[in-house]
């Protein structure tokens, strides 16, 4: 970012808008910019102080200058190259005067070396500006910057030598956040805990759970489970094992490239999102949940679209991170026939999600779950999308006494009195929510009668309840049909055999 700044002002570009909320470090990276040859003066604008010389206090204003309309006719009369940063001039720039004074100064600037930088966090550009600027996003610190503030962090509190492997992932912890946050958390951590370790890092991801409730699009996701409560789907856990570290370092050296995302189908209530969930654990990597209804806003033309991009920026910006949308048939159900119903807004999205997945380079995974395959458009499925396509069918005999012990074992000690084989021969057909719920019903029984339950009391539930293989036979047979040949099972058994067929 720091060389295209660098470019655009040495090619002369006469107005320039820097889109950031570190206006500190945004100011450091022009003023050392301006040290090259031409030298230039570096000047800021502030509706409270004036113009002011970079490096002078702020009593030092220039004469009358308060006001944006005289700052600019200021820039206007100086002669010496220079570069004058304009900070939240956005307010004012719908302003018939202020705009015309900057397209007055963009055309006077010619031949200069005079640059005007509207510097905000806020993108408010008006169409009559839109072919005279250049709009420049500034980035979030990189790691070698952050390293810098964890060094100083670290000398200042004289804490001990840390690890390369902890430095490492407290660095991760923090990206995404603007130096100052990052400051701020590490002080906090060390505050917290006298030290500086790798136990901290969850001190500074909660900076990046602030992070994401203040965008409200997305949604940050704690799961206390791990993936070992989740029952079968071994070869899925399998694949997610194998690419734990795939976020790392030693991944980039070794030339692994970084796992785009997976799609998930399966029978509803069989585990796909638990599995998400769990896979952030696994993982050590922030889940991040997109919700398209809060995507989709129709009081203004083209604020759903500027949703899904703010949402796409921030996931990027705390990368690596994994982007879990659930039930992506939903999302977007409706994306290719949107025109006559919304405007075509639906279609625009689902473009521009196809897009950002397609062409991200950003260490951001996407796990999506979807339950109706036929509603998912064909594009979402062809190779290159997604890493790979599982399939998640009913669990079997041994999957569902596995789903039986796990759900036990977390409300009662001892289950030894329980017979697994005949709990998992009586719920054939079930999907793993509805074993649990089958427990559930049965627990609630024996409460109400003031006794402990069991064995009998789960298999009255399980047989009074009717799983959704039999009420939804046609759709689960369909589903079925279509994943045989064309996704990877999840479960171990299924996988084996398929490889032994081919």
């Amino acid at each position: 970012m720091q060389e295209e700044l660098n470019i655009l002002i040495q090619a002369q570009y006469p107005l320039i808008y820097l889109v950031t909320s570190e206006e500190e470090r945004a100011e450091q990276t022009i003023a050392t910019i301006a040290q090259a040859k031409p030298l230039r003066r570096v000047f800021l604008w502030t509706v409270t102080h004036g113009i002011v010389e970079y490096g002078q206090p702020r009593n030092v204003t220039q004469h009358n200058t308060v006001s944006p309309e005289a700052a600019i006719e200021w820039v206007m009369r100086q002669k010496e190259p220079g570069i004058f940063v304009f900070k939240d001039l956005h307010p004012f720039i719908d302003s018939p005067a202020v705009n015309r004074w900057l397209r007055d100064a963009v055309a006077s600037f010619k031949g200069t070396q005079k640059t005007i930088l509207l510097m905000s966090p806020v993108q408010t550009v008006p169409i009559e500006l839109e072919k005279e600027v250049a709009v420049i996003d500034f980035a979030m610190p990189s790691m070698g910057e952050l390293n810098q503030v964890l060094t100083q962090q670290l000398d200042q509190n004289k804490t001990r030598r840390i690890t390369t492997e902890t430095r490492e992932k407290l660095l991760k912890a923090a990206l995404g956040l603007t130096r100052d946050e990052a400051e701020k958390v590490y002080r906090k951590a060390q505050v917290t805990a006298g030290r500086l370790t790798e136990e901290e890092v969850d001190i500074v991801l909660s900076e990046k759970k602030q992070l994401i409730r203040r965008n409200g699009i997305l949604e940050y996701i704690e799961e206390d489970e791990t993936i070992e409560s989740v029952g079968g789907l071994e070869e899925l856990k399998r694949w997610l094992k194998q690419r734990s570290d795939a976020f790392t370092e030693r991944a980039r050296e070794y030339g692994l490239p970084q796992p785009k995302g997976m799609l998930i189908l399966g029978v509803p209530g069989c585990g796909k999102s638990l599995i998400a969930k769990t896979t952030s654990r696994l993982w050590g990597l922030p889940l991040l949940r997109l919700d398209m209804g809060r995507v989709y806003d129709g009081s203004m033309v083209g604020r759903s679209e500027a949703n899904l991009r703010n949402a796409l920026k921030t996931a990027e910006s705390i990368s690596p991170a994994i982007l879990f949308i659930d039930e992506m048939d939903k999302a977007f159900a409706g994306s290719t026939g949107s025109a006559d119903s919304d405007g075509g807004t639906s279609s625009r999205i689902f473009g521009s999600f196809l897009t950002w997945m397609q062409e991200k380079t950003s260490p951001v995974f996407v796990m999506a779950t979807a339950n109706r395959v036929e509603r998912l458009p064909g594009e979402f499925l062809r190779k290159g999308r997604f890493d790979e396509l599982f399939f998640v069918d009913l669990p079997n005999a041994e999957e569902r006494k596995d789903i039986f012990r796990i759900h036990l074992s977390k409300r009662r000690r001892e289950i030894e009195r329980f017979d697994l084989d005949q709990l998992a021969n009586v719920c054939d057909g079930f999907s793993g929510a509805e074993i649990e719920q089958a427990l559930v019903a049965a627990m609630y029984e024996a409460f109400a009668q003031d006794r402990e339950f069991t064995q009998l009391d789960i298999i009255a539930a399980s047989r009074a309840t009717m799983p959704l293989s039999k009420t939804m036979t046609e759709q689960v047979t369909a589903l079925r049909d279509w994943a045989r040949q064309r996704a990877r099972p999840a479960a171990s058994s299924v996988a084996e055999y398929q490889r032994l067929e081919f």
